[in-house]
């Protein structure tokens, strides 16, 4: 059947139909091309543990992005209880599968609040940047800090992890990502370690002054690293 319908088409048919099937690959391979991404390694607090995914901050990052017309997939690959063993064992694989063209890595609080060692936790995160950065990755760092019950010694020795990572592998860093929500009334759960659906937009305009410069290629590694207060 299919020999005796293309029987009768002729051959400038064909070619027309040819040379159109050829633009139309051509011009989703374009589009594809355009396309880049962003790739979050996170824990509970960019999974959006204990509300709705859709309210979380990555989420309401996928709505800017869109709304501003920024080529930009967003792969959130965060996981709750994640530390930086984990995530630094997950990473090769994610960087194989998605490609990314930046990373943002929101890890360590777990570390913390299972009072691992914080040398190990510079370690981890060193060794992301620099898994990272071979594959031509740029790298966003997302800080955290420990409550002052664990001991003045302990908090302060794992707040100074971030800024040492930031330096040491110039790469640009959000101090804490929690700043301006965790003495909020109503910004985090009752567990006080996870925002809540209100907090979420506040955690976004914290981080999109950084993501931004990043996105647009304005970031000078040579520059302060601290690119947000």
């Amino acid at each position: 059947m299919a020999a005796v319908f293309f029987r009768y088409l002729s051959p400038g048919f064909i070619s027309h139909s040819l040379l159109l099937i050829v633009l139309l690959y051509a011009t989703i391979a374009q589009a594809d091309e355009s396309q880049k991404t962003l790739l979050v390694l996170g824990d509970s607090i960019s999974a959006a543990y204990g509300i709705d995914e859709r309210e979380g901050w990555v989420q309401l990052l996928r709505d800017r992005l869109r709304e501003r017309d920024l080529a930009v997939s967003v792969v959130n690959a965060s996981v709750s209880g994640e530390t930086s063993a984990g995530g630094l064992a997950r990473l090769p694989r994610l960087l194989s599968e998605h490609s990314p063209d930046w990373l943002v890595v929101e890890l360590g609080g777990n570390d913390g609040l299972r009072g691992y060692p914080p040398r190990a936790l510079q370690q981890n995160l060193v060794r992301m940047v620099q898994l990272a950065r071979e594959g031509g990755v740029e790298v966003l760092l997302l800080g955290m800090q420990m409550p002052p019950n664990y001991g003045k010694a302990y908090t302060q020795a794992f707040a100074a992890v971030y800024p040492k990572v930031a330096k040491s592998e110039q790469v640009p860093l959000v101090p804490f990502f929690l700043e301006t929500v965790a003495l909020v009334e109503g910004a985090m759960q009752r567990d006080g370690i996870h925002p809540t659906a209100k907090a979420q937009p506040a955690l976004l305009e914290h981080v999109w002054p950084c993501l931004e410069i990043i996105l647009k290629g304005n970031v000078d590694p040579r520059s302060d690293s601290l690119c947000t207060s």
